[in-house]
């Protein structure tokens, strides 16, 4: 009888135990699933943790293209007044379309969530070669 009393009595605890831990576990994977969740885009990937800092950065930039761009255009004559204006105003398009293509490629990439790091190199050349050719337009406008 004594023997039977001790081997409910493990069974018992050994019972209640395996409950408890299996309740531990299952608390450590739901607070998983929603730290993991907050980061994850609509393609099932997770977004590099610097992607919202660069963003404000790069949008702040681009919008500061825009500025420019008014700028250069009103800085213009009308047109037929000077022949390198209508030169220089292709050049300006060709600005704005480059502008455009960049907010496009960095709008974009929540949903494409390609490599980081490559992303990242090439959006910061690509806006390199833009801020240059702003530098060229500047010189060519004071010749």
């Amino acid at each position: 009888m004594k023997r039977t009393m001790y081997t409910l009595t493990f069974m018992t605890s050994s019972l209640v135990t395996m409950c408890q831990a299996t309740t531990q576990t299952g608390d450590l994977y739901a607070n998983n699933i929603q730290t993991t969740t907050q980061s994850i885009t609509a393609s099932g990937q997770a977004l590099s943790p610097e992607y919202p800092a660069f963003r404000k950065n790069e949008e702040q930039q681009i919008a500061d293209n825009d500025k420019r761009i008014a700028e250069l255009r009103m800085k213009l004559g009308r047109p037929g007044e000077n022949p390198k204006d209508d030169v220089r105003r292709q050049k300006i398009d060709d600005l704005e379309k480059r502008n455009a293509a960049l907010r496009a490629r960095l709008s974009g990439y929540e949903k494409a969530n390609t490599d980081w790091v490559s992303f990242k190199r090439d959006f910061n050349h690509d806006m390199d070669d833009l801020h240059n050719a702003f530098h060229d337009f500047d010189n060519d406008m004071k010749k």
